[in-house]
């Protein structure tokens, strides 16, 4: 059979038909072994199932053959020698992050790359006018990657994450500042995180989940519950605090108010959650204060004050204050109503309350005085997204702000003079004042009006002729505010124009905009970026052969939804780590956790409206699909690589006289791909350099940059 099959693709090979479109040779054969099952009542047949067996021999060298083709083409393309130089250009530089100060003494902790490493180090000083030494730096670690770190509240200790390559199976060690020994202790489980010191130094709460071979097979990925650890101990040692003994999808986590006073206790599932609370000393059970899962909560304790931001009855968000001595609901009184504004958080700095808002998808920072006299506006320099930082106790409060044409910056806020002083900027060397954002809105297939960011060349022209990307993600209650992307930027460069909508199932509008775009509502979403993508070119700023898409993740799924309901709209498609079997994704990995935001195939209503839209099950075959790039990561704890690979296979053979369909499976990656600046740099060129030809963008040059 298998035989048969390579005959077969060298016959098709030969076949005119299938030359014409692209000039690398025809697809690699890829053998179907049809597996049929029925879900309640339905006969599904998946030709591809055996490339779910990630590892063994024959999925192996399928992924070799597929990445020489995709390769083979790829790496030909005429954008990339110059994509590689000015990646380099832009990427390599050094830079630090805003300084993490502690609680208990006047350390200061931050990250800080060199122009020549690969990876982000770890840094202290003693205080802001002593020199920097480092603590941890990835780069001498091989494959090893620094996932975390967390100071102790005094600084006399860090704990911090190593994962493999990317892959998040995180592992916590302990350094002693002082003298950088790192302490001999261990912890209990695997995938450890949420770390939560206590004030005298003598240990930390944090998550792990348990290891393979104690658990069910497969389970191993759930059931995180918090330990605590005291430093100098092994993790046997370690005692499990809190957890679930029958829903291994619960997520817990502990957290220690800044005063060191309290415990504050989270059981969460999705955007829900329980809470429970108990003074830090007390040996006693804790306090049960939110039991119902109806609702988001967040706690923080300042003085003797609990403040409680919740979205229970309020999809925007508001916030309730009561005395510690009374926390439970009954005592809440509003401190923060709900308004028209997405509230986001609330953050107490330097004796405020600063309330971090979305409005039109954008930052707005309000500052409250703890009895919840509004005080003023934060100013910030323009639209875009903005975050704050800082200790109730502490004088400084950090705000970080950026837009679509400018990297993030740093500034120190003075109170005092209600203004913004600058901290850091990261020097990287672009200018892009030439450039400039609009907000549109635009109709839905339903109506709904959405909105969308339009990033273009100042005095842009409508004339069809603008090769965009259009980009979302619209899930999990994540918005899609004003960012810096230097990918972005230099598509800009190149003459481009990009697009990012705001759609169902982001976090933009609130909980209800969420809510619009989740479980049977998911086809909102999909309409939401069709719509974009009609409306782009019914007002003219570009045609379906100038125009490409992509997304990752939740993201990947968003893209490859549409590329199989509306191919006709979309010249490419670059689709990133993500989930395109939604009747089995559940089924591997911790991935039975987004049920809530999906649904599960094992419920017969939810089954017919994912397999509804299911990417994977709903390609045709002889339809003419748009060229895509399918990429994977073989670290990948959250979007299997199984999901890009089937729906390579599966593309593949719907259209073998089509446009390129190719796949990459990266190596030494995770969720978020390459773990060094090289790898990333060669992995962005690649793809960049792939959706550039397709959208018509000519091969740019150091004497050609715009």
């Amino acid at each position: 059979m298998r035989l048969f099959l390579v005959v077969l693709g060298c016959m098709i090979m030969l076949l005119p038909d299938c030359t014409t479109k692209y000039t690398a040779p025809g697809f690699p054969a890829t053998e179907p072994v049809v597996v049929t099952d029925t879900l309640h009542g339905t006969v599904i047949k998946d030709a591809y199932q055996w490339l779910e067996d990630y590892g063994s021999p024959g999925v192996v060298n399928w992924i070799g053959e597929q990445e020489a083709y995709a390769y083979g083409y790829l790496h030909t393309r005429e954008q990339r020698p110059y994509l590689v130089q000015r990646f380099n250009d832009l990427w390599r530089y050094d830079d630090r992050s805003t300084p993490h100060e502690v609680i208990d003494s006047e350390r200061i902790f931050f990250w800080a790359i060199k122009k020549d490493w690969e990876r982000w180090g770890y840094y202290y000083q003693e205080d802001d006018t002593c020199e920097a030494a480092v603590l941890l730096d990835p780069n001498m670690w091989g494959p090893k990657t620094l996932d975390f770190v967390e100071p102790s509240r005094d600084g006399k200790f860090i704990a911090y994450g190593i994962a493999e390559a990317g892959n998040e199976a995180t592992t916590i060690q302990i350094m002693d500042v002082d003298t950088k020994s790192i302490l001999s202790d261990t912890l209990c489980g695997w995938r450890q995180y949420n770390v939560s010191w206590l004030p005298d130094n003598r240990g930390f709460y944090y998550m792990a989940s348990p290891r393979a071979g104690t658990v069910p097979e497969g389970e191993e990925h759930y059931w995180r519950s918090v330990y605590l650890h005291t430093l100098e101990t092994q993790g046997a040692d370690d005692i499990r605090i809190f957890g679930h003994d029958s829903i291994k999808e619960y997520y817990h986590y502990v957290q220690v108010s800044e005063d060191g006073s309290h415990l504050i206790f989270y059981r969460s599932m999705f955007n829900r959650n329980q809470v429970w609370l108990k003074r830090t000393e007390d040996p006693g059970s804790p306090l049960g204060i939110v039991a119902d899962f109806d609702a988001s909560y967040s706690v923080d304790i300042i003085n003797d004050t609990m403040i409680i931001w919740t979205d229970a009855q309020a999809p925007n968000g508001k916030v309730y204050f009561t005395d510690i001595a009374h926390p439970e609901p009954d005592h809440w009184r509003v401190l923060i109503p709900e308004s028209e504004d997405n509230l986001l958080y609330i953050m107490g700095c330097a004796g405020h309350l600063y309330a971090v808002y979305i409005h039109n998808a954008y930052t707005v920072i309000k500052i409250y005085n703890l009895d919840g006299t509004f005080v003023r506006d934060l100013p910030l320099p323009g639209i875009g997204s903005a975050s704050v930082s800082g200790y109730w106790s502490k004088p400084d409060v950090w705000v970080r702000f950026s837009s679509f044409t400018s990297p993030r910056v740093t500034y120190r806020y003075d109170a005092e003079h209600n203004d913004l002083r600058f901290y850091h900027r990261p020097p990287i060397k672009i200018d892009l004042s030439d450039y400039e954002t609009d907000q549109v809105w635009y109709a839905s297939q339903d109506g709904t009006r959405v909105s969308m960011f339009l990033i273009h060349k100042k005095g842009v022209i409508q004339d069809k002729t603008n090769p965009v990307y259009l980009t979302g993600y619209g899930g999990f209650n994540i918005p899609m505010n004003p960012f810096f992307s230097t990918l972005h930027a230099v598509w800009l460069e190149a003459g481009g124009m990009i697009a990012i909508p705001n759609l169902r199932g982001g976090g933009e509008y609130g909980k209800t905009w969420h809510e619009a775009g989740m479980l049977d509502n998911k086809q909102n979403v999909f309409d939401d970026f069709i719509a974009a993508a009609e409306w782009l070119i019914t007002n003219d700023y570009t045609t379906s052969e100038k125009l490409v898409i992509g997304g990752g993740s939740n993201g990947g799924l968003l893209v490859g939804a549409v590329m199989v309901q509306r191919p006709d709209l979309f010249k490419a498609v670059y689709c990133s780590v993500p989930l395109l079997d939604m009747v089995r994704y559940h089924k591997f990995g911790f991935a039975n956790i987004w049920t809530e935001e999906y649904g599960n195939a094992d419920d017969p209503e939810q089954f017919a409206f994912l397999l509804r839209y299911s990417p994977y099950h709903n390609v045709q075959d002889g339809v003419a699909y748009p060229a895509v790039l399918f990429v994977a990561s073989e670290n990948d704890a959250r979007c299997y690589p199984l999901h890009a690979m089937k729906m390579a296979a599966r593309m593949q053979a719907a259209n073998p006289c089509g446009e390129p369909v190719l796949l990459i499976v990266q190596k030494s990656s995770g969720h978020a791909f390459g773990t060094t600046i090289s790898e990333h740099i060669e992995q962005y060129a690649t793809i960049w350099a792939f959706l550039m030809e397709q959208a018509g963008i000519e091969p740019q040059t150091e004497g050609r940059k715009q």
